[in-house]
């Protein structure tokens, strides 16, 4: 079995893709934050002690969909030309979904899971204080569009 990220010694590499031909790729993907009743009454009544908990994580997942490459070492730096991230307070917690586009040389499922994660930890850093039991679940990627494996959409999403 070849590995893609090491090299023939074993050792981690980034994967050249220079020859690769820029091409319009997209990637979503979503997750949730389990929150206490009475942290679901607070955010729907925008009285959450520090301020508009889902205006603060839209931005934190934007912002961390452009920084990828800091944070995960093998990933390509590319341009992240859209990037869209909603949240929606549920009876059991806010769910996030983060859509991100490029025309580049490789995907973006890294920066989508990322915008994700990140929005999640925002939204969990301004209600921390109302719900300490506060839980992130189900982060995954829910569809795929371009490059050369096509398009690929999670079943059920």
């Amino acid at each position: 079995m070849t590995f893609t990220h090491l090299d023939a010694a074993g050792n981690a590499r980034m994967v050249d893709v220079t020859e690769k031909q820029p091409t319009v790729r997209a990637a979503s993907a979503a997750g949730f934050v389990r929150c206490a009743p009475a942290t679901i009454a607070l955010l729907r009544d925008g009285a959450v002690p520090k301020g508009d908990v889902l205006a603060v994580a839209r931005i934190a997942g934007i912002q961390a969909a452009k920084r990828t490459p800091e944070l995960l070492p093998l990933a390509h730096v590319i341009g992240v030309h859209g990037a869209v991230v909603d949240l929606a307070v549920e009876d059991e917690g806010v769910t996030i979904s983060a859509t991100v586009r490029t025309a580049d040389r490789t995907g973006v499922e890294m920066e989508a899971l990322t915008a994700v994660s990140v929005a999640a930890l925002a939204v969990v850093d301004m209600i921390k204080g109302v719900d300490r039991a506060v839980t992130i679940e189900n982060v995954r990627i829910t569809a795929k569009e371009g490059g050369r494996s096509g398009s690929w959409r999670r079943p059920g999403e």
